[in-house]
């Protein structure tokens, strides 16, 4: 097809900010400051050898994209800011379908309309047109739609690590009154009790070591009832923003009062709207902010507005050094010297932020199940570590502090 010639003059007008665009882009690496120093608290550790781990931490993040992309050149590519989305396919929010006029004639096709069931949203999915990079396309729709929100469908990456089987054992039952709590990870194996999965994901659900991980997580910290959105399955391009969004629209309308997310990514407007629409329905979002270290971005969806963002400490109560960031920081639970089970049963050791995020949100679940404010609750809990007062190491304090899973 022709491209349309509006689109031809857009392209000139973003190409050269397009080629530099082809290679990840550097990150800017700040100086070891007290900040960095106060989250070890440990004195072993020398500013140089601070600084070099946050610089290794930086530069691991850049080849984990750069290592996905092209092992997955045909399903995955570079959005116009850089980040890893589904290839080929653009989300186009706020203009009817008969707007999409100039788009079409441009060479753009519709895939698919879509609702956001339980969140009210409404989208449509794109195609690129031939020989347009991901991130060409979403800057000439820009111009082409111009009262349009137009976003990448972002992948979104699991925040932890197993470090290996220990033992086999059942799951940890649950406690007490708490409110129906919902999970957006990969499903959970058969030895760890949830009420229920849907998979929003090619291939799912489908058994992860990660999501069991989280859910035994959930469970041992005195969640009751837990239902797991999958939004990864088998999908290479699992994770994205689209199936994040349906998978939180699920939850809610399935009865979650309070949903965890121990997933990472850049700022999305799609899944933005859809947490806001959730919180609009008293849902309490509570996410990871991430093991790409203290030089990283921000951390999504950790970092909109509301959301309860949560970092991780170790045996000897320290920050992980790897722990990412968020624009506001809630509070600290354990995510090292703690234990799980994987999709087989077995008992294993866990080590990242997505492993204390799940014990945060037991106890807010816990307290509103109980008719408790659950902020007031979880405060009066949280232990003060670092500077007195509320930080951006360790937020509102320690929750869970006994909740290792040993």
């Amino acid at each position: 097809m022709r491209i349309f010639p509006l689109l031809c003059a857009a392209l000139a007008l973003i190409a050269a900010p397009l080629a530099a665009q082809i290679a990840l882009p550097r990150l800017p690496l700040p100086p070891v400051g007290s900040v960095v120093g106060e989250s070890l608290g440990a004195l072993e550790n020398t500013r140089a050898d601070l600084q070099r781990t946050i610089e290794r931490l930086a530069r691991d993040r850049l080849r984990t994209v750069e290592r996905l992309v092209r092992s997955n050149p045909d399903i995955i590519e570079l959005d116009a800011l850089g980040a890893p989305a589904r290839r080929g396919e653009l989300i186009v929010m706020d203009v009817p379908a008969a707007a999409l006029a100039p788009a079409l004639r441009a060479g753009f096709t519709v895939l698919s309309r879509e609702e956001v069931e339980g969140l009210g949203l409404s989208l449509m999915r794109v195609s690129v047109p031939a020989g347009l990079s991901l991130a060409e396309a979403q800057s000439a729709l820009a111009l082409l739609l111009p009262d349009a929100e137009i976003v990448a469908d972002n992948l979104h990456f699991q925040a932890g690590v197993a470090d290996g089987a220990l033992a086999s054992a059942a799951s940890s039952a649950s406690t007490g009154r708490s409110a129906p709590v919902g999970m957006i990870d990969g499903a959970t194996g058969p030895s760890t009790a949830v009420a229920e999965t849907r998979g929003f994901a090619e291939g799912a659900p489908y058994p992860s070591h990660h999501g069991s991980s989280v859910a035994s997580l959930l469970r041992h910290a005195g969640a009751g009832t837990v239902r797991v959105a999958d939004v990864y399955g088998t999908d290479e391009a699992g994770g994205n923003a689209l199936a994040m969004a349906k998978g939180l629209g699920w939850l809610v309308q399935r009865g979650s009062k309070v949903v965890t997310i121990s997933l990472v990514g850049p700022r999305n407007a799609l899944l933005e709207r859809a947490v806001r629409a959730a919180q609009n329905r008293g849902v309490v979002v509570v996410a990871a902010v991430g093991n790409d270290g203290p030089a990283a971005p921000p951390a999504y969806p950790a970092s909109y507005p509301g959301v309860v963002a949560v970092t991780a400490v170790d045996g000897k109560r320290r920050a992980l050094i790897e722990a990412g960031r968020a624009l506001n920081l809630d509070y600290a639970a354990p995510g090292a010297d703690i234990y799980g089970r994987n999709a087989k049963g077995n008992r294993i050791k866990l080590r990242g932020t997505s492993f204390a995020t799940p014990l945060v949100a037991a106890r807010v679940a816990q307290a509103i199940g109980q008719g408790r404010d659950w902020r007031s609750a979880l405060d009066r809990e949280a232990i003060d570590l670092g500077r007195k007062g509320p930080d951006d190491v360790f937020g509102r304090g320690l929750v869970c502090a006994k909740c290792t899973g040993r």
